[in-house]
């Protein structure tokens, strides 16, 4: 095996943790290597839906313009509705954030943060290279192996290697920190259908029972539905038959009865969630760092996990930066203790909400039932409904002081300013071949 290269930072997974952690370390000068398995972004039922803090750090970063162009749908609302009747309602507007969420594919959301990181001139994007194994000298994580599509193995040594390849994470299940997956008592079946030109931009959580449906608007002009199943129930659904699966959606909403019999024709326009939820007491290793849905898995509830990911980015790059430029050859767990303490915590908050969203949406009983209509209500029309939800959906993203996020967004370069690094390199780098000098300056599709 052929060591070819290092890096500083060697990123695994292009998703939102990733891809913007890459930029705003290669922004700053650092030596980021971005890693991703699959060739293509198309990620259709991921992490589409942005909070409004997400948002306003993705215009910090200088996203803004480009966001614009690619393309998004603001959203101005949230409601909860059983048996055909309106119990909640919220107005983004009113929220003092200034911002409203917005609804954005996944897919043009990375386009966006990997475009900006190759304004970098130390910035390499390998798509279509799947990570093998861990580089491990004694309790020290160096790099990974890793391989492109119909290539050999090879290693790329990194100070410190970044997981980020999702719920199913190889780099946790290779890592040696131990996660404790619990999973939930139902599954989603996401679909999409065309929006009705009379369609508010509100996000909806529609109930019946125990069974319900999620409803968001999405771009440019569709709803996203999810409806949940009990666990391992989608091949019992199967079996039923379309039919009655039309049949279900519009029990539960007449309103979506004719779109899903049009629209939803067979299982292929159906995909699986498997609702599950992962914890880990460690996030780091010596020389290895898990963000994002490999370090904290949440459920659908509120579209949480693509903020949480975006979050984990900025509250980490600070501390990754000074490490690197102070010249540590590894960056110790040590290093990162406090940002995961503060991170554990904003997600403790965020899995606590879920876990009572999850108890609600489970009642079945007419006593259940009964109370969860009642709070729902109380909270309605509750005058801190806006500071309870303003809370939930727009926590602070925790970065240790205003001050250090500030910097942070002081040393990044204009987008498509070209930067040469500010770390020396420990190793030159040493392509095998002009084959792989080409593949690692790809532009992915």
């Amino acid at each position: 095996m052929t060591e070819l290269y290092d890096t500083d930072v060697l990123v695994i997974g292009a998703g939102p943790a990733g891809a913007i952690l890459a930029d705003v370390l290669a922004r700053q000068g650092i030596r980021v290597t971005l890693v991703e398995r699959a060739t293509s972004a198309e990620r259709s039922f991921r992490g589409e839906t942005v909070s409004a803090l997400s948002v306003k750090i993705m215009k910090d970063l200088g996203y803004g313009e480009r966001l614009r162009e690619s393309g998004y749908l603001p959203l101005e609302g949230i409601a909860f509705r059983e048996d055909g009747k309106e119990l909640l309602s919220a107005d983004y507007r009113r929220f003092p954030i200034g911002q409203l969420p917005i609804d954005m594919p996944q897919p043009q959301l990375l386009g966006v943060a990997i475009d900006a990181a190759r304004s970098a001139t130390d910035f390499k994007f390998l798509p279509g290279t799947q990570f093998l194994s861990l580089i491990e000298e004694g309790d020290v994580v160096k790099g990974a192996v890793l391989r492109r599509a119909g290539g050999e193995a090879y290693e790329v040594r990194a100070r410190l290697t970044v997981g980020c390849d999702g719920r199913f994470s190889r780099v946790r299940k290779l890592s040696g920190l131990e996660a404790k997956v619990t999973p939930m008592p139902r599954d989603f079946l996401w679909f999409k259908l065309p929006r009705p030109d009379n369609w508010q931009q509100t996000s909806q959580l529609v109930v019946s029972s125990d069974r319900h449906l999620v409803i968001l608007p999405t771009w440019p002009d569709l709803l996203r539905v999810g409806y949940n199943v009990p666990k391992g129930g989608f091949g019992d659904q199967r079996q039923k038959g379309i039919e009655a699966f039309h049949d279900g959606i519009a029990a539960l909403d007449p309103r979506l009865a004719d779109l899903v019999r049009e629209h939803v024709t067979s299982w292929n326009d159906v995909s699986l969630l498997d609702i599950f939820t992962a914890e880990l007491d460690e996030w780091a290793r010596d020389g290895l760092l898990l963000i994002g849905d490999s370090s904290h898995t949440v459920t659908p509830i509120l579209g949480q996990g693509v903020n949480l990911a975006i979050q984990d980015a900025i509250c980490f790059a600070p501390v990754i930066y000074h490490a690197i430029t102070e010249g540590t050859e590894t960056v110790p767990a040590a290093a990162m203790r406090a940002v995961m303490a503060e991170r554990r915590k904003h997600k403790a908050m965020i899995t606590s909400f879920q876990r009572m969203q999850e108890a609600n949406l489970a009642q079945h009983t007419r006593f259940g039932t009964f109370l969860r209509r009642l709070k729902m209500r109380f909270l309605h029309n509750s005058p801190v409904k806006y500071k309870v939800l303003n809370r939930t959906l727009n926590a602070p993203h925790g970065l240790r002081s205003s001050e250090e996020y500030v910097s942070l967004l002081e040393r990044l370069i204009p987008i498509s300013t070209p930067v040469t690094s500010v770390t020396p390199s420990p190793q030159p780098v040493k392509p095998a071949s002009a084959a792989f000098e080409d593949a690692v300056n790809v532009n992915a599709a």
